[in-house]
């Protein structure tokens, strides 16, 4: 066996949810995590700093299907040279997610299913209000659909947790699920 045959893939675990529900909060925190303690190879993959580099990418339905199978696919190629890939996406729809999940051996996804009140609570670049007043178009949850996952491989609600909670329940999960070792 060839040693590139040998190598061991990396998993994908895919945050989806609202915009300022908790998803790059946790995924930081576990990118730390898996880095530090586990010292494991990762990369990070955020929706709003892939955007800063890619900014023709614009958001109706088919822009934002395309942009996730994009990020999907270039996490697949991460995960198949033994790199695990944490990314946070809004990934409003079913469909670029399940061409993520069918496209990664080892998908995890993960819904921060944050209710859309606390959200909008957490806002502090005031996008909902410019959304709720008009001025900001295709807004996932306000005037744009988000489909949320019907069986994700976990959930979580960050209403009354800390990040590090959260954190705590996703490496749970990795270690129950044999992703990672315990420390």
């Amino acid at each position: 066996m060839r040693k590139s045959e040998n190598k061991k893939k990396g998993f994908v675990i895919w945050f989806t949810g609202l915009p300022c529900s908790g998803k790059t909060t946790i995924s930081k925190g576990l990118e730390s995590e898996l880095k530090g303690r586990h010292q494991l190879p990762v990369q990070h993959l955020d929706g709003d700093s892939v955007r800063s580099v890619f900014p023709s990418i614009g958001f109706t339905e088919e822009d934002r299907n395309r942009h996730v199978q994009q990020m999907g696919f270039l996490s697949s190629m991460l995960s198949e040279n033994g790199v695990n890939c944490v990314a946070s996406f809004v990934s409003p729809f079913s469909e670029s997610r399940d061409f993520c999940k069918s496209i990664c051996d080892q998908f995890i996804e993960v819904h921060v299913s944050t209710p859309l009140e606390e959200c909008e609570k957490r806002d502090v670049k005031g996008l909902y209000k410019q959304a709720r007043d008009g001025k900001l178009l295709n807004f996932t949850g306000v005037n744009h659909p988000y489909e949320e996952p019907v069986d994700p491989s976990l959930r979580i609600d960050t209403s009354n947790k800390e990040p590090a909670q959260s954190v705590a329940e996703v490496l749970d999960y990795l270690k129950k699920e044999g992703h990672i070792d315990q420390p």
